[in-house]
């Protein structure tokens, strides 16, 4: 199957465009978005509609975040590149950002022992190259899912971004099948019951592929107090990740 990295910036900017034809308010400013982990043939329509809600001219930084598979010593690593390079070209690293993350906490660490070429910061990475050619990229990756951890993560997102002109993507999926799950999970997370959807995708019992990112999101919009919205309750005969998703500048809304 074709994956995106294959993709042209004329295909990746056709399709976004064209996603935004579909949308008559236009963008809606996102500061947050759930994007799949992997993008392919498959799901590029859903990617191009919530990669078409971003305005990259209010935003110096992205901030992509998504859960490591194995737990290692270091927590929350960052890599240590200078810049990241796609098929698109390169996107330079805003190391002041990155340190100011170590500063903020012990967990964080610029280390390379969850980077390589597979991880889904290149293909969140192609999208924004085809929205603009003017933006700085952080890299997280969550290699515990110890929930500590991700309240920790969350937390220090919150602080040091909340007044920075930065977007954050989290990179997460849940299966299209899984109807009920994800209605589970969002009747967590109207309630703000975080703890309760921190035991939950922990238990073992969630389907969720990238959980810890996913969780940290939820957390981020509700201390923002930002308007989530997700596909699956705007799209007809949904057949994309159903955390696929974006938050503007409003209280959280949901409309299944």
């Amino acid at each position: 199957m074709k994956n995106i990295t294959s993709f042209s910036r004329q295909e990746i900017t056709e399709g976004i465009q064209k996603a935004r034809k579909k949308q008559p308010e236009g963008m809606t400013d996102a500061r947050l978005l759930f994007a799949p982990k992997i993008i392919n043939e498959d799901n590029f329509e859903r990617a191009c509609t919530v990669y078409s809600q971003v305005d990259l001219r209010a935003c110096e930084t992205v901030v992509v975040i998504e859960s490591h598979e194995e737990t290692l010593d270091k927590k929350l690593p960052m890599a240590s590149n200078a810049y990241f390079e796609t098929p698109l070209g390169t996107v330079p690293v805003n190391d002041f950002m990155r340190n100011e993350f170590c500063d903020e906490d012990d967990d964080f660490y610029i280390h390379d022992e969850a980077f390589g070429k597979d991880i889904s910061l290149f293909q969140q990475l192609m999208f924004l190259q085809s929205l603009s050619g003017d933006f700085s990229a952080v890299s997280i990756q969550v290699a515990d899912d110890n929930p500590d951890i991700v309240r920790e993560l969350a937390y220090v997102l919150e602080e040091v971004l909340a007044s920075r002109s930065a977007l954050l993507v989290f990179c997460c999926e849940l299966e299209n099948h899984y109807r009920d799950e994800f209605q589970k999970v969002t009747e967590l997370i109207e309630r703000q019951n975080h703890s309760g959807l921190l035991n939950y995708l922990n238990s073992g019992a969630s389907n969720i592929r990238g959980t810890t990112a996913f969780i940290a999101g939820v957390i981020v919009a509700s201390k923002w107090e930002l308007d989530l919205t997700f596909l699956e309750s705007e799209v007809e005969q949904y057949r994309g990740s159903l955390l696929t998703a974006y938050a503007g500048r409003c209280h959280a809304v949901f409309n299944g």
